[in-house]
């Protein structure tokens, strides 16, 4: 469930977002909450290119807690940062890249072909189809949360 809290963030970053050519969308629970699964939403996760993740923090300065910069972790590569805008963890992950089994990293993520735009609260938002989350959640071993995405996707074939 998406808390006021989150919904009145949420509407802060779609604002700031609307003035800027960042390529965007929301991803993690948040993004399957949208999508109408039912589940706790603890923070507000954001997808975008490395440029993109410079220019939103940019776009919400007065709301740093973690200043962007590639990091690299044992699944994960991105250029990453983290906000917190009316009381609600933001991150900001750019350019993400998985490792793959074979030890190499994927190309980034082109946010803007996995991505699509749900209407919610008279805003239009962008987030990652579902279709797109499961396969990513496989690819980073996490098959709990992948077999959740697909039996919910089997609902709608």
């Amino acid at each position: 469930m998406i808390s006021a809290q989150q919904q009145h963030a949420l509407r802060i970053i779609h604002d700031g977002l609307q003035e800027t050519k960042v390529i965007w969308a929301i991803t993690g629970s948040l993004g399957f909450a949208l999508h109408g699964l039912k589940l706790k939403v603890n923070d507000i996760d954001l997808q975008t290119d490395a440029s993109g993740a410079y220019e939103i923090e940019r776009t919400f300065k007065d709301n740093v807690v973690r200043q962007v910069k590639f990091s690299v972790s044992d699944k994960i590569a991105s250029h990453w940062g983290e906000l917190k805008i009316e009381g609600v963890k933001v991150e900001i992950m750019g350019a993400l890249q998985k490792k793959l089994l074979n030890g190499t990293w994927e190309s980034p993520i082109e946010v803007e072909k996995y991505r699509e735009f749900i209407s919610f609260e008279c805003m239009r938002l962008p987030v990652l189809s579902l279709k797109y989350e499961e396969q990513a959640y496989r690819k980073l071993g996490r098959t709990e949360k992948a077999n959740q995405i697909k039996e919910w996707l089997s609902n709608f074939d």
